[in-house]
């Protein structure tokens, strides 16, 4: 299995891993001091990966890790957590050098297909949408933004179980996250099982 050691303090939050999507994967959030967090992968398939600072810090749901609990409930096994999972680099990269220049002509020579745009596009717009959400049912900003309404409409989006439990996936990591002190650390599993994936939603 790829991936090196897991340091820091890991805090057992028993976050279940959602629908079987792709290969098994293990990603590490890290909270840093002055607002940051940290992410390292250790996964079945593709080269070991460094780990990397991730963006948008926030007390209570990062954006990456909204990302990865979106992709994770959605099924979304094109996305970037499920082509980290099955070998590829996407947002990381390989913590050897050699193979990291490897990889990066391996996946020059295969772009990104029409079936993980679509994912990727998917992605994109339920964490737009389930992160303001989330905090306004948390308390944390009064009413939704201006756009919701439309990006909603737009996005053909009419699955509310599913949006039901993404809030509850965050519900679960805000409350562990936010209890964390600094270099503290959730690992988060992602589902294990066919390539292909489920029917996306």
């Amino acid at each position: 299995m790829g991936g090196g050691p897991r340091t820091g303090a890991v805090f057992a939050c028993d976050l279940p891993a959602a629908v079987a999507t792709v290969l098994g994967m293990d990603v590490t959030f890290t909270k840093l001091s002055g607002r940051r967090y940290r992410m390292a992968v250790v996964r079945e398939h593709g080269p070991e990966l460094a780990p990397r600072q991730g963006p948008g810090y926030d007390d209570y749901l990062p954006h990456d890790a909204v990302h990865f609990l979106v992709e994770a409930e959605a099924g979304l096994s094109r996305g970037a957590f499920g082509r980290i999972a099955a070998g590829r680099n996407n947002i990381f990269w390989a913590a050897d050098p050699v193979a990291r220049r490897r990889q990066a002509r391996r996946e020059a020579k295969r772009p990104p297909s029409q079936a993980e745009h679509a994912d990727m596009a998917r992605s994109e717009t339920l964490a737009s949408l389930c992160e303001p959400l989330w905090k306004q049912r948390a308390g944390q900003r009064a009413d939704l933004p201006i756009w919701f309404a439309s990006r909603a409409s737009a996005s053909g989006i009419s699955d509310p179980p599913l949006v039901e439990r993404i809030l509850a996936r965050l519900d679960e990591f805000a409350a562990c996250w936010h209890a964390l002190p600094v270099g503290g650390s959730v690992t988060l599993a992602w589902p294990s099982g066919d390539p292909a994936g489920p029917p996306h939603r």
